[in-house]
Protein backbone atom coordinates (compact mmCIF):
# COMPACT_ATOMS: atom_id res chain seq x y z
CA UNK A 1 0.00 0.00 0.00
CA UNK A 2 1.68 3.25 -1.14
CA UNK A 3 2.02 6.21 1.53
CA UNK A 4 -0.56 8.87 1.46
CA UNK A 5 0.66 12.41 -0.41
CA UNK A 6 0.29 15.39 1.45
CA UNK A 7 0.38 18.20 -0.40
CA UNK A 8 2.02 22.05 0.15
CA UNK A 9 0.73 25.03 -1.45
CA UNK A 10 0.61 28.16 -0.59
CA UNK A 11 1.59 31.70 -2.50
CA UNK A 12 5.46 32.70 -2.39
CA UNK A 13 7.89 33.04 0.13
CA UNK A 14 5.24 31.36 3.40
CA UNK A 15 7.27 29.10 4.78
CA UNK A 16 6.83 25.64 2.58
CA UNK A 17 10.30 24.94 1.58
CA UNK A 18 11.44 25.19 5.08
CA UNK A 19 8.91 23.47 6.69
CA UNK A 20 9.03 20.67 3.80
CA UNK A 21 12.82 20.33 4.66
CA UNK A 22 12.03 20.28 8.41
CA UNK A 23 9.94 17.08 8.47
CA UNK A 24 11.88 15.56 5.92
CA UNK A 25 15.05 16.50 8.00
CA UNK A 26 16.96 16.95 5.38
CA UNK A 27 17.45 20.34 2.79
CA UNK A 28 16.07 18.71 -0.28
CA UNK A 29 14.20 22.00 -1.00
CA UNK A 30 16.69 25.38 -1.68
CA UNK A 31 15.12 28.10 0.94
CA UNK A 32 15.70 31.74 -0.27
CA UNK A 33 14.26 34.98 0.61
CA UNK A 34 13.50 35.35 -2.78
CA UNK A 35 10.26 34.61 -4.15
CA UNK A 36 9.86 31.75 -6.85
CA UNK A 37 12.78 29.41 -5.62
CA UNK A 38 10.58 26.31 -6.06
CA UNK A 39 9.20 25.71 -9.22
CA UNK A 40 8.94 21.56 -9.94
CA UNK A 41 7.28 19.18 -7.41
CA UNK A 42 9.44 17.81 -4.93
CA UNK A 43 8.85 14.77 -3.55
CA UNK A 44 10.05 13.35 0.20
CA UNK A 45 9.32 10.41 2.18
CA UNK A 46 9.05 10.58 6.31
CA UNK A 47 7.35 8.22 8.72
CA UNK A 48 5.50 9.47 12.05
CA UNK A 49 5.16 7.32 14.67
CA UNK A 50 4.85 4.33 12.31
CA UNK A 51 2.96 5.41 9.31
CA UNK A 52 4.82 6.75 6.03
CA UNK A 53 3.98 9.74 4.51
CA UNK A 54 5.16 11.50 1.07
CA UNK A 55 5.46 15.42 1.52
CA UNK A 56 5.27 16.97 -2.26
CA UNK A 57 6.90 20.82 -2.03
CA UNK A 58 5.36 23.23 -4.57
CA UNK A 59 5.88 26.38 -6.21
CA UNK A 60 5.15 29.48 -4.61
CA UNK A 61 0.97 30.25 -6.51
CA UNK A 62 0.54 33.57 -8.14
CA UNK A 63 -3.09 33.21 -9.10
CA UNK A 64 -3.07 35.75 -11.63
CA UNK A 65 0.48 36.25 -12.96
CA UNK A 66 0.81 35.33 -16.71
CA UNK A 67 4.47 35.61 -16.89
CA UNK A 68 5.70 32.01 -18.34
CA UNK A 69 7.36 30.39 -15.12
CA UNK A 70 4.53 31.27 -12.82
CA UNK A 71 2.24 29.72 -15.22
CA UNK A 72 3.85 26.47 -15.02
CA UNK A 73 4.76 26.92 -11.27
CA UNK A 74 0.51 27.25 -11.02
CA UNK A 75 0.29 24.22 -13.38
CA UNK A 76 3.35 21.69 -11.24
CA UNK A 77 0.76 22.94 -7.70
CA UNK A 78 -1.99 21.57 -9.44
CA UNK A 79 -1.09 18.15 -10.27
CA UNK A 80 0.31 18.17 -6.84
CA UNK A 81 -3.25 18.58 -5.64
CA UNK A 82 -5.02 16.44 -8.09
CA UNK A 83 -2.50 13.73 -6.65
CA UNK A 84 -2.85 14.29 -3.03
CA UNK A 85 -4.65 12.99 -0.46
CA UNK A 86 -4.78 15.86 1.88
CA UNK A 87 -3.90 19.76 1.10
CA UNK A 88 -2.18 21.94 3.35
CA UNK A 89 -2.29 25.50 2.71
CA UNK A 90 0.41 27.29 3.80
CA UNK A 91 -0.29 31.28 4.55
CA UNK A 92 1.92 34.17 6.86
CA UNK A 93 0.32 34.56 10.20
CA UNK A 94 2.43 37.63 10.16
CA UNK A 95 0.40 39.22 7.48
CA UNK A 96 -2.99 39.92 6.83
CA UNK A 97 -4.80 37.16 4.01
CA UNK A 98 -4.03 38.51 0.68
CA UNK A 99 -6.01 38.62 -2.21
CA UNK A 100 -3.42 35.26 -3.85
CA UNK A 101 -4.07 33.43 -0.37
CA UNK A 102 -8.34 33.85 -0.82
CA UNK A 103 -8.20 32.30 -4.23
CA UNK A 104 -6.28 29.86 -3.37
CA UNK A 105 -8.78 29.10 -0.41
CA UNK A 106 -11.18 29.30 -3.12
CA UNK A 107 -9.56 26.68 -5.40
CA UNK A 108 -8.71 24.42 -2.31
CA UNK A 109 -12.01 24.21 -1.14
CA UNK A 110 -13.61 23.57 -4.74
CA UNK A 111 -11.55 20.42 -5.14
CA UNK A 112 -13.26 18.56 -2.51
CA UNK A 113 -10.32 17.54 -0.59
CA UNK A 114 -9.30 17.16 2.94
CA UNK A 115 -7.70 20.43 3.75
CA UNK A 116 -5.33 21.92 7.16
CA UNK A 117 -4.59 25.48 6.75
CA UNK A 118 -1.47 26.03 8.11
CA UNK A 119 -0.85 29.57 10.04
CA UNK A 120 3.21 29.82 9.48
CA UNK A 121 5.72 32.16 11.48
CA UNK A 122 3.85 31.92 14.80
CA UNK A 123 6.90 31.90 16.91
CA UNK A 124 6.04 32.08 20.22
CA UNK A 125 1.99 31.26 22.12
CA UNK A 126 1.75 34.72 21.78
CA UNK A 127 1.58 34.77 18.02
CA UNK A 128 -1.07 31.50 17.80
CA UNK A 129 -3.60 34.67 18.11
CA UNK A 130 -2.73 35.30 14.55
CA UNK A 131 -4.65 32.44 13.35
CA UNK A 132 -7.75 34.41 14.32
CA UNK A 133 -7.51 36.48 10.90
CA UNK A 134 -7.88 33.93 8.66
CA UNK A 135 -11.53 32.33 9.32
CA UNK A 136 -12.34 34.02 6.32
CA UNK A 137 -10.65 31.54 4.13
CA UNK A 138 -13.54 29.09 5.64
CA UNK A 139 -11.03 26.23 5.93
CA UNK A 140 -10.35 24.03 9.16
CA UNK A 141 -9.07 22.85 10.81
CA UNK A 142 -6.66 25.51 11.26
CA UNK A 143 -3.15 25.07 13.10
CA UNK A 144 -0.55 27.36 13.79
CA UNK A 145 3.63 26.68 13.56
CA UNK A 146 6.68 27.78 12.75
CA UNK A 147 8.49 26.22 10.02
CA UNK A 148 11.85 28.01 11.05
CA UNK A 149 12.10 26.69 14.80
CA UNK A 150 9.61 23.63 14.62
CA UNK A 151 7.43 24.88 16.91
CA UNK A 152 4.00 23.07 16.66
CA UNK A 153 5.35 21.17 14.08
CA UNK A 154 4.83 17.51 15.34
CA UNK A 155 1.46 18.87 16.30
CA UNK A 156 0.56 19.54 12.41
CA UNK A 157 1.91 15.66 11.92
CA UNK A 158 -0.44 14.48 14.51
CA UNK A 159 -3.56 16.13 12.91
CA UNK A 160 -2.11 15.09 9.48
CA UNK A 161 -2.96 11.44 10.58
CA UNK A 162 -5.93 12.51 12.41
CA UNK A 163 -7.34 14.08 9.13
CA UNK A 164 -6.32 10.52 6.86
CA UNK A 165 -7.78 8.72 9.32
CA UNK A 166 -4.23 7.11 9.95
CA UNK A 167 -4.56 6.99 13.68
CA UNK A 168 -6.57 4.00 14.25
CA UNK A 169 -4.71 1.87 11.52
CA UNK A 170 -2.09 -0.35 11.73
CA UNK A 171 1.20 0.89 10.02
CA UNK A 172 1.66 -0.25 6.88
CA UNK A 173 4.42 -2.23 7.58
CA UNK A 174 2.47 -4.03 10.11
CA UNK A 175 -0.83 -4.09 7.45
CA UNK A 176 1.01 -6.40 4.68
CA UNK A 177 -1.48 -8.63 2.82
CA UNK A 178 1.28 -10.40 0.69
CA UNK A 179 3.30 -9.63 -2.46
CA UNK A 180 3.46 -5.98 -4.40
CA UNK A 181 4.39 -6.53 -7.89
CA UNK A 182 5.22 -4.15 -10.21
CA UNK A 183 5.24 -4.09 -13.83
CA UNK A 184 8.12 -1.50 -15.67
CA UNK A 185 10.08 -1.00 -17.99
CA UNK A 186 10.54 1.70 -20.90
CA UNK A 187 6.87 3.09 -22.56
CA UNK A 188 4.99 0.62 -25.45
CA UNK A 189 6.79 -2.69 -24.27
CA UNK A 190 3.68 -4.24 -23.45
CA UNK A 191 2.98 -3.71 -19.76
CA UNK A 192 -0.90 -3.62 -19.88
CA UNK A 193 -0.85 -6.07 -22.15
CA UNK A 194 1.02 -8.00 -19.92
CA UNK A 195 -1.49 -6.66 -17.39
CA UNK A 196 -4.07 -7.76 -19.26
CA UNK A 197 -2.55 -11.64 -19.68
CA UNK A 198 -1.99 -11.51 -15.78
CA UNK A 199 -5.72 -10.78 -14.71
CA UNK A 200 -7.49 -12.86 -18.06
CA UNK A 201 -9.68 -9.44 -18.50
CA UNK A 202 -9.02 -5.77 -20.07
CA UNK A 203 -7.79 -3.83 -16.79
CA UNK A 204 -5.80 -1.42 -18.43
CA UNK A 205 -6.24 0.02 -21.80
CA UNK A 206 -3.69 -1.01 -24.29
CA UNK A 207 -2.99 0.88 -27.90
CA UNK A 208 0.31 0.76 -29.90
CA UNK A 209 1.05 4.28 -28.73
CA UNK A 210 3.86 4.86 -26.43
CA UNK A 211 2.65 6.33 -22.88
CA UNK A 212 -0.97 5.43 -22.99
CA UNK A 213 -0.65 4.44 -19.30
CA UNK A 214 -0.29 7.41 -17.75
CA UNK A 215 -0.50 6.42 -13.96
CA UNK A 216 -0.25 3.34 -11.40
CA UNK A 217 -3.29 1.20 -11.75
CA UNK A 218 -3.55 -1.29 -8.50
CA UNK A 219 -5.30 -4.95 -8.78
CA UNK A 220 -5.43 -7.64 -7.02
CA UNK A 221 -5.73 -11.13 -7.86
CA UNK A 222 -5.23 -14.96 -5.95
CA UNK A 223 -2.19 -17.27 -7.35
CA UNK A 224 -3.05 -20.48 -5.58
CA UNK A 225 -4.25 -18.91 -2.48
CA UNK A 226 -1.77 -15.60 -2.47
CA UNK A 227 -2.64 -12.19 -2.63
CA UNK A 228 -0.72 -10.61 -4.93
CA UNK A 229 -1.27 -6.68 -5.67
CA UNK A 230 -0.55 -6.28 -9.85
CA UNK A 231 0.71 -2.49 -10.28
CA UNK A 232 0.93 -1.46 -14.06
CA UNK A 233 3.28 1.65 -14.02
CA UNK A 234 3.40 4.23 -16.93
CA UNK A 235 6.86 3.74 -19.02
CA UNK A 236 10.20 5.00 -17.90
CA UNK A 237 12.22 6.91 -20.48
CA UNK A 238 15.65 9.04 -20.16
CA UNK A 239 14.88 12.37 -19.01
CA UNK A 240 15.77 13.82 -21.76
CA UNK A 241 13.01 12.29 -23.22
CA UNK A 242 10.63 14.04 -20.59
CA UNK A 243 9.17 16.53 -23.18
CA UNK A 244 5.67 17.15 -20.79
CA UNK A 245 4.75 17.72 -16.93
CA UNK A 246 2.45 14.72 -17.39
CA UNK A 247 5.53 12.43 -18.33
CA UNK A 248 7.06 14.02 -15.48
CA UNK A 249 4.66 12.96 -13.47
CA UNK A 250 4.29 9.54 -14.66
CA UNK A 251 7.72 9.01 -13.99
CA UNK A 252 7.49 9.96 -10.62
CA UNK A 253 5.00 7.97 -10.10
CA UNK A 254 6.71 4.47 -11.89
CA UNK A 255 9.87 5.34 -9.65
CA UNK A 256 7.30 5.69 -7.11
CA UNK A 257 5.97 1.74 -7.88
CA UNK A 258 9.50 0.45 -7.70
CA UNK A 259 10.05 2.09 -3.93
CA UNK A 260 6.63 0.37 -2.67
CA UNK A 261 6.69 -3.06 -4.52
CA UNK A 262 8.21 -6.24 -2.80
CA UNK A 263 9.30 -7.58 -6.74
CA UNK A 264 9.79 -5.89 -10.06
CA UNK A 265 8.65 -7.67 -13.65
CA UNK A 266 11.49 -5.30 -15.54
CA UNK A 267 9.55 -6.05 -19.52
CA UNK A 268 12.10 -5.55 -22.45
CA UNK A 269 11.41 -5.77 -26.17
CA UNK A 270 12.57 -8.84 -27.56
CA UNK A 271 12.98 -7.06 -30.88
CA UNK A 272 15.04 -4.05 -29.95
CA UNK A 273 17.38 -6.33 -27.37
CA UNK A 274 18.85 -5.12 -23.94
CA UNK A 275 19.41 -1.08 -24.47
CA UNK A 276 21.05 1.13 -22.22
CA UNK A 277 17.96 2.60 -20.30
CA UNK A 278 16.51 -1.20 -19.42
CA UNK A 279 19.84 -1.20 -18.20
CA UNK A 280 19.24 1.74 -16.10
CA UNK A 281 15.58 0.59 -14.67
CA UNK A 282 17.14 -2.86 -13.81
CA UNK A 283 20.24 -1.12 -11.64
CA UNK A 284 17.16 1.55 -10.52
CA UNK A 285 15.34 -2.05 -8.82
CA UNK A 286 18.31 -3.71 -7.92
CA UNK A 287 19.88 -0.31 -5.85
CA UNK A 288 15.96 0.16 -4.34
CA UNK A 289 16.71 -3.60 -3.21
CA UNK A 290 13.99 -4.78 -4.93
CA UNK A 291 13.24 -8.69 -6.22
CA UNK A 292 14.05 -8.73 -9.96
CA UNK A 293 12.67 -11.30 -12.84
CA UNK A 294 13.71 -10.01 -16.14
CA UNK A 295 10.99 -10.45 -18.75
CA UNK A 296 11.80 -10.34 -22.63
CA UNK A 297 8.32 -9.81 -24.22
CA UNK A 298 7.66 -9.90 -27.71
CA UNK A 299 9.53 -12.95 -28.30
CA UNK A 300 6.78 -14.24 -31.08
CA UNK A 301 8.13 -11.65 -33.18
CA UNK A 302 11.88 -12.33 -33.17
CA UNK A 303 13.08 -14.89 -35.68
CA UNK A 304 14.69 -17.32 -34.09
CA UNK A 305 16.90 -20.78 -33.70
CA UNK A 306 17.51 -23.45 -31.44
CA UNK A 307 20.86 -21.04 -29.70
CA UNK A 308 18.54 -17.77 -29.91
CA UNK A 309 16.93 -17.53 -25.93
CA UNK A 310 20.76 -18.64 -24.77
CA UNK A 311 22.52 -16.20 -26.96
CA UNK A 312 20.28 -13.75 -25.90
CA UNK A 313 20.83 -14.78 -22.23
CA UNK A 314 24.20 -14.71 -22.93
CA UNK A 315 24.17 -11.12 -24.34
CA UNK A 316 22.50 -9.93 -21.31
CA UNK A 317 24.36 -11.22 -18.49
CA UNK A 318 27.46 -9.80 -20.79
CA UNK A 319 25.84 -6.31 -20.40
CA UNK A 320 25.06 -6.77 -17.03
CA UNK A 321 27.24 -9.17 -15.10
CA UNK A 322 24.24 -9.29 -11.77
CA UNK A 323 21.77 -10.11 -14.05
CA UNK A 324 23.40 -13.70 -13.74
CA UNK A 325 21.72 -13.85 -10.68
CA UNK A 326 17.93 -13.08 -11.44
CA UNK A 327 15.54 -14.90 -13.41
CA UNK A 328 14.89 -14.69 -16.95
CA UNK A 329 11.71 -15.08 -19.14
CA UNK A 330 10.78 -15.10 -22.89
CA UNK A 331 7.32 -14.34 -23.30
CA UNK A 332 4.61 -12.89 -25.60
CA UNK A 333 1.98 -10.91 -23.49
CA UNK A 334 -0.06 -10.83 -26.83
CA UNK A 335 -0.01 -14.69 -27.41
CA UNK A 336 0.10 -15.50 -23.63
CA UNK A 337 3.19 -17.52 -24.21
CA UNK A 338 4.84 -18.43 -21.03
CA UNK A 339 2.27 -15.99 -19.28
CA UNK A 340 1.34 -18.48 -17.51
CA UNK A 341 5.27 -19.13 -15.53
CA UNK A 342 5.39 -15.46 -14.33
CA UNK A 343 3.52 -15.02 -11.43
CA UNK A 344 4.95 -18.66 -9.91
CA UNK A 345 8.41 -17.33 -11.00
CA UNK A 346 7.86 -14.06 -8.96
CA UNK A 347 5.92 -15.59 -5.87
CA UNK A 348 9.79 -17.71 -5.57
CA UNK A 349 11.46 -14.28 -5.83
CA UNK A 350 9.40 -12.73 -3.11
CA UNK A 351 9.59 -16.06 -0.72
CA UNK A 352 13.42 -15.26 -1.05
CA UNK A 353 13.41 -12.35 -0.47
CA UNK A 354 11.26 -12.90 2.98
CA UNK A 355 13.39 -15.64 4.02
CA UNK A 356 15.56 -15.24 6.96
CA UNK A 357 18.52 -17.71 7.84
CA UNK A 358 19.78 -18.27 11.23
CA UNK A 359 23.39 -17.10 12.46
CA UNK A 360 24.06 -20.43 13.23
CA UNK A 361 23.46 -21.42 9.43
CA UNK A 362 25.64 -18.91 8.27
CA UNK A 363 27.95 -19.49 10.72
CA UNK A 364 28.89 -22.77 9.44
CA UNK A 365 28.22 -21.89 5.86
CA UNK A 366 31.08 -19.47 6.90
CA UNK A 367 33.54 -21.91 7.87
CA UNK A 368 33.06 -24.34 4.90
CA UNK A 369 33.60 -21.13 2.25
CA UNK A 370 36.81 -20.13 4.58
CA UNK A 371 38.02 -24.01 4.58
CA UNK A 372 37.54 -24.41 0.55
CA UNK A 373 39.21 -20.91 0.10
CA UNK A 374 40.12 -18.91 2.27
CA UNK A 375 40.74 -14.58 2.06
CA UNK A 376 44.19 -13.70 0.51
CA UNK A 377 46.67 -11.93 3.03
CA UNK A 378 46.45 -8.33 1.87
CA UNK A 379 49.48 -5.49 2.27
CA UNK A 380 51.03 -8.81 4.70
CA UNK A 381 47.98 -8.71 6.80
CA UNK A 382 45.91 -12.35 7.39
CA UNK A 383 42.49 -11.94 7.46
CA UNK A 384 40.42 -13.74 9.62
CA UNK A 385 36.80 -13.67 9.04
CA UNK A 386 35.40 -14.27 12.61
CA UNK A 387 31.43 -14.57 12.68
CA UNK A 388 28.42 -14.04 10.64
CA UNK A 389 24.88 -12.58 10.76
CA UNK A 390 22.04 -11.60 8.78
CA UNK A 391 20.80 -7.98 10.16
CA UNK A 392 17.83 -7.69 7.37
CA UNK A 393 15.86 -9.26 4.85
CA UNK A 394 14.09 -7.53 2.35
CA UNK A 395 16.35 -6.63 0.82
CA UNK A 396 19.03 -8.87 2.40
CA UNK A 397 21.67 -7.63 4.57
CA UNK A 398 24.66 -9.52 5.88
CA UNK A 399 27.57 -8.62 8.04
CA UNK A 400 30.91 -10.64 8.71
CA UNK A 401 32.83 -9.57 11.11
CA UNK A 402 36.68 -9.38 10.64
CA UNK A 403 39.79 -8.11 12.13
CA UNK A 404 40.59 -6.37 8.83
CA UNK A 405 37.42 -5.31 6.95
CA UNK A 406 38.62 -3.09 4.66
CA UNK A 407 41.30 -5.28 3.25
CA UNK A 408 39.17 -8.02 2.17
CA UNK A 409 39.78 -8.02 -1.60
CA UNK A 410 36.41 -7.30 -3.59
CA UNK A 411 37.30 -10.83 -5.87
CA UNK A 412 36.74 -12.82 -2.28
CA UNK A 413 33.46 -10.54 -1.47
CA UNK A 414 32.39 -11.65 -4.65
CA UNK A 415 33.20 -14.97 -3.92
CA UNK A 416 31.02 -15.05 -0.76
CA UNK A 417 28.32 -13.45 -2.41
CA UNK A 418 28.00 -16.28 -5.20
CA UNK A 419 28.60 -19.25 -2.57
CA UNK A 420 25.76 -17.52 -0.26
CA UNK A 421 23.35 -17.37 -3.16
CA UNK A 422 23.87 -20.96 -4.14
CA UNK A 423 23.98 -22.73 -0.58
CA UNK A 424 20.44 -20.76 0.03
CA UNK A 425 18.95 -20.35 -3.25
CA UNK A 426 18.52 -16.77 -2.92
CA UNK A 427 17.95 -16.34 -6.82
CA UNK A 428 16.30 -13.11 -8.02
CA UNK A 429 17.01 -11.15 -4.78
CA UNK A 430 19.80 -8.53 -4.28
CA UNK A 431 22.31 -9.15 -1.41
CA UNK A 432 24.20 -6.59 0.38
CA UNK A 433 27.17 -8.02 2.42
CA UNK A 434 28.78 -5.66 4.73
CA UNK A 435 32.53 -6.40 6.39
CA UNK A 436 32.91 -4.62 9.66
CA UNK A 437 35.69 -4.98 12.31
CA UNK A 438 35.88 -6.63 15.65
Amino acid sequence: MASPIIAIVGRPNVGKSTFFNRVLKQKKAIVDATEGITRDRIYGEMDWVGHPLTFVDTGGYIPEDVDIFNSAIREQAQMAVAEADLILLMVDGREDPTASDKTLAQFVRETGKKAILVVNKCDSLASDKQVNGFYELAIAPMHPISSLTGRLTGDLLDLILDQLNLNERKPIEEDNKGMRLAIVGMPNVGKSSLTNALLKKEQSIVTPIAGTTRDSIDSVLKYYGNEITLVDTAGLRKRSKVSDSIEFYSTLRTNRAIEHCDVSLVLIDGEKGFSKQDKTIVDTVIKKGKGLLLLVNKWDLVDKDTHTMKEFTEEIAYQFRSLSHYPILFISALTRQRVSKVLGTAQSVYESRQRSITTSKLNKFLRRVIAKQSPPATHGKVINLKYMTQVHSGPHLFVIFSNYPKLVPMSYRRFIENQLREKFDLFGIPIRISFRRK
